[in-house]
């Protein structure tokens, strides 16, 4: 059974979260550091490989009342790209609140987040790919 790969996308940084094989609990995998969609679609393709990814799950940003917003708009090409160059189905999660939902889970465990951004982005991408995993039972 293949997984689900749930993502994050900011300016600097993607946080990447996987399912687990059964598509019932996703968890955090992984933070890229942004340095160009070539490169960012050569690591997402090679987990995807290596991790036997058959669904793409993007968090979608949306403003607080639904509405577009700029970073609606950077995430809806990155999704437009990311089907022409991987070709596999792609869903869209609403992602309000789940940097921040990230960030407090992360306190309540005693990690600290001021230097750790990459933690967040990841389980944010978690906290998107659960929402969707439960919403899809």
């Amino acid at each position: 059974m293949g997984r689900i790969l749930g993502i994050d996308h900011g300016h600097v940084r993607v946080g990447l979260a996987l399912s687990d094989p059964l598509k019932i609990i996703a968890k955090p995998y992984k933070t890229i550091t942004y340095m160009g969609v070539d490169d960012l679609f050569r690591q997402i393709s090679d987990i995807i490989n290596d991790e036997s990814v058959e669904q793409i799950v993007v968090g979608y940003p949306k403003g607080m009342k639904g509405q577009t917003t700029k970073q609606t708009e950077i995430v809806t090409q990155f999704i437009n790209q990311l089907k022409e160059v991987i070709h596999l189905p792609v869903s869209l999660e609403d992602e309000r609140l789940s940097s921040i939902s990230a960030e407090k889970a992360l306190i309540q465990q005693n990690v600290k987040t001021g230097h750790n951004k990459s933690r967040i982005d990841e389980t944010a991408a978690a906290i998107v790919l659960q929402q969707y995993l439960d919403r899809s039972r």
